[in-house]
């Protein structure tokens, strides 16, 4: 499996750096896109700033286009490339719905978010409790940390009932296990362009990706503000110096449901190639592959992960792919190779995963 090792604790804005290059890019051709944004956002922003921009005026990352703020405080943003969607409220003062607002219901929480909310460079690890305790504080803690990024992303999403994709051992029925598929709803999922992530729990989890998704995200999942994440916190390579943020916290298997083994087990590099090809083993739960449930931030676990943009030879699937070297926080963009790190960021990543707004 291709991992990464080592970026520093102040990792550049994506303005400041430059365009997708070929390598370590994603498998297919999806789409990249940039959002600009206009107004307050609470202090946060895709380039882990503050920004508290007049009303009407917009800003854009590096390569993006151009957005025009219409709203007091709002946020607006339009996403180059044949996307195209708006993904910033109009606050016009009357009252009026949002359809931005409305709509946006998948995230994939961002570097700069992560580090934000955490307030640790190296982010939350694989302690998700976020000020819960009690049995399922992981769980309940990843959710609340779910609503608070989601606003960061677009001021009022915050109030809507954010759930982690994320499962565990136990906490389901007869104390058994919880198991991602089952926290989200029915769908349908937009993110915040306006652009269709899955019309169905069917179509998101019946393939590597999410079926139907709009091609400009398929193959690199967004972020809170609705980038694309590998065009976000990684837009570019450099030479051998190529950004990797392909690893998301999951614990769960190809079907939904809490990971358990399968795949190409044994070593380090434990992984599944090809979600259409798994084999559920129905062994035993591990609290290894779910860092004791989402509380644990020790040098020690095997968290396992999906891929928010397919990564050849280490798995294609958004939900379930590799395990990672441990639930130590850590950020590790960077290229390297092997995972040798005992953190949730070791082979490429930072301990983020996905939030859905639940759709009963």
């Amino acid at each position: 499996m291709v991992s990464v090792l080592g970026c520093s604790n102040s990792d550049p804005s994506p303005g400041d750096l430059p365009g997708a290059g070929s390598a370590g890019a994603p498998v297919g051709t999806a789409g990249t896109a940039a959002v600009g944004v206009s107004g307050s956002m609470n202090g946060a922003t895709a380039g882990d700033t503050s920004s508290s921009g007049t009303a009407g005026t917009s800003a854009q990352p590096s390569g993006g286009a151009s957005g025009s703020g219409s709203g007091s405080g709002g946020m607006n943003a339009s996403v180059s490339g044949a996307a195209g969607a708006a993904a910033g409220t109009n606050g016009t003062g009357g009252g009026e719905a949002n359809p931005a607002l409305e709509k946006f219901s998948f995230f994939l929480t961002s570097l700069a978010s992560i580090r934000k909310v955490s307030n640790n460079q190296d982010g939350f690890g694989g302690d998700l409790t976020f000020g819960e305790t009690g049995p399922g504080a992981g769980l309940r803690g990843a959710d609340k940390i779910c609503k608070a990024i989601a606003e960061l992303g677009m001021p009022g999403a915050g109030a809507k009932d954010w759930r982690a994709f994320l499962s565990t051992t136990t906490g389901g029925p007869d104390g058994g296990p919880v198991h991602a598929r089952t926290r989200i709803g029915k769908g349908p999922w937009y993110d915040a362009a306006g652009r269709l992530v899955s019309m169905t729990l069917e179509s998101l989890i019946g393939s590597n990706r999410p079926g139907g998704a709009d091609p400009a995200i398929k193959d690199d999942l967004p972020n809170e503000f609705g980038i694309p994440n590998h065009t976000a916190d990684a837009p570019g390579c450099t030479g051998s110096q190529c950004p990797d943020n392909h690893q998301v916290l999951t614990g769960t298997n190809c079907l939904g449901e809490v990971y358990t083994g399968g795949g190409m087990a044994g070593g380090q590099n434990e992984v599944t190639n090809d979600c259409t090809k798994f084999t559920d083993p129905k062994n035993a739960v591990s609290l290894d592959y779910t860092c004791n449930d989402w509380t644990s931030k020790e040098a020690a676990g095997k968290p396992w992960c999906g891929h928010s943009w397919p990564r050849q030879g280490s798995g294609l699937s958004w939900m379930s792919s590799a395990r990672d070297g441990g639930c130590a926080p850590c950020a590790r963009v960077m290229e390297s190779g092997g995972v040798n790190e005992a953190c949730v960021g070791s082979a490429g990543g930072y301990g983020g995963f996905y939030c859905f707004e639940y759709k009963p």
